[in-house]
């Protein structure tokens, strides 16, 4: 049962586990807005990075799934890594976790107030300066509707993920054909060198990994859920192969459907570059007005679904360090009715809304878009992706020391794999720093965040030590199978 003694109810069935993932992900999310802010360093090379893209997190991928089937905790790579690794090693990964749905949950209200705002651009169609509000109106009215949806049962906002990302995937899925059956813009048609290097360093294409890793950053996600899950060895790893199988071609194809629907040459790049929403403008475009209307208006419902789902995850990762000491006790404890860690969502809330806002009032940062939303959406996205793969780091170095170590049955020959996870993500990581230093930038803001977890990790030693022997006590050791 659930309830203040901070222990969560075992009741989510896979494809609830499995709804998390995808909501976290938000498919329409990702392919309306993580293109735009590459094409000033990629140029058509897009899908090329999301091909990088897809390897890396295929072999990060299976770390999750090979811990996830001997560890489940509401920490997901704070206890995965801690399990394997160590009580500071886990503490840091769980610091950078945190900050990484954090930052996610920022970036997400900007996306809806962009997607917003090129909703309310559409239904004025034919105005030479259609009406648009200020973005951080619609981005605080969804961080209000969050407070509602994430202090709700974990069930039912799985419900409204599925629905969310079922129906922008459907158009996403009838656009990508209607392009390919056109045969893309009339200028440049399928354009197959948007698949290599051609005009482009791989020094860039390598940089530009991070914003794929984006799209794919909470396929993870349905970790956190390993208490409140049905038969959680069996289901999370199931949920997050399914996760990222689902996603994996359709986000390469999509992308180059996109890429070639709005043209490799100069103007297209400039109209992709300039796109409030790319899914809205290619489908107006190949499909007709009201079919653009409605996948705008999912790619609106998905930036609040992607929302509350990194709501959802960043307050479990805070719930679950205070309830094993860091932070107040009161973050540590679960709403009685309805078994939600009600008080960490509040904060999470708060510091979103907060962050938002101060962008907004500011007009930083500003990235060259032209949409000041999609700028802080990119901006903020790449902070959390950075600290994510620094994560998924922590978690290739873990399930490496599991299998080394020989407690469990797994073939030494699979060290192959994280260890080629581990290359991909020091060499994304070493290309975004090159160059002139920037304290502003994305990638170092984010490692900033990392470095202040490791001292606090190392200035706390006993803390540490006390979550070490819990988590210890909470998972316990591995079995052989």
């Amino acid at each position: 049962m659930s309830g203040n003694d901070g222990k969560t109810s075992r009741k989510l069935k896979l494809w609830e586990a499995l709804a998390l993932s995808l909501g976290l992900m938000g498919p329409t999310l990702a392919m309306g807005g993580n293109g735009q802010g590459l094409i000033d360093s990629v140029g058509k090379a897009i899908p090329l990075v999301f091909v990088f893209g897809l390897v890396g997190v295929a072999l990060i991928a299976y770390g999750f799934i090979r811990l996830t089937r001997y560890y489940n905790h509401a920490g997901s790579a704070y206890a995965l890594v801690g399990a394997t690794v160590g009580p500071r090693a886990g503490f840091f990964s769980g610091f950078a976790l945190l900050g990484t749905y954090v930052f996610f949950s920022i970036c997400t209200l900007a996306a809806l107030g962009a997607f917003a705002n090129a909703l309310l651009a559409a239904l004025q169609h034919g105005a030479n300066k259609p009406y648009q509000l200020p973005w951080i109106v619609p981005a605080l009215a969804g961080a209000l509707l969050s407070v509602y949806f994430s202090t709700r049962d974990t069930r039912t906002i799985s419900k409204v993920l599925l629905l969310v990302e079922g129906i922008g995937i459907v158009f996403m899925i009838i656009l990508t054909a209607t392009i390919f059956a056109k045969g893309g813009a009339p200028t440049t048609h399928v354009d197959f060198s948007s698949f290599s290097l051609d005009g482009v360093g791989f020094q860039a294409v390598a940089a530009a990994v991070v914003a794929a890793f984006l799209s794919w950053a909470g396929f993870e996600g349905c970790a956190t859920l390993g208490e409140e899950t049905d038969d959680p060895k069996r289901n999370i790893p199931l949920a997050l192969l399914g996760s990222v199988v689902l996603t994996g071609a359709l986000f390469v194809i999509v992308m180059f459907a996109q890429t070639i629907g709005f043209g490799t040459d100069a103007a297209g790049l400039a109209a992709f570059k300039g796109s409030g929403n790319t899914l809205g403008a290619l489908a107006e475009t190949y499909l007709g007005r009201p079919v653009a209307l409605i996948l705008i208006f999912s790619a609106v419902l998905a930036a609040f679904g992607s929302h509350l789902s990194s709501v959802a995850t960043a307050s479990r990762l805070l719930f679950a360090l205070s309830r094993d000491g860091f932070g107040p006790r009161i973050l540590g404890a679960l709403d009685s009715r309805h078994g939600q860690p009600r008080n960490a969502v509040w904060v999470v809330l708060a510091v979103t809304a907060i962050v938002d806002l101060i962008a907004y009032l500011t007009g930083r940062p500003n990235i060259g878009t032209g949409d000041l939303a999609i700028d802080a959406y990119f901006h903020f996205a790449i902070i959390g992706s950075v600290c994510l793969m620094v994560v998924y780091l922590m978690v290739e170095v873990g399930v490496t020391r599991l299998i080394l170590s020989g407690q469990v049955a797994i073939p030494k020959w699979e060290l192959v794999i994280p260890v080629l996870g581990m290359a991909v993500i020091v060499t994304a990581l070493y290309f975004n720093l090159v160059g002139p230093f920037d304290p502003f930038a994305a990638p170092v803001l984010a490692l900033g965040w990392c470095v202040l977890g490791l001292l606090v990790t190392l200035c706390a030693p006993s803390m540490v030590r006390s979550i070490g022997n819990r988590l210890a006590g909470e998972l316990g050791a591995p079995s052989k199978s």
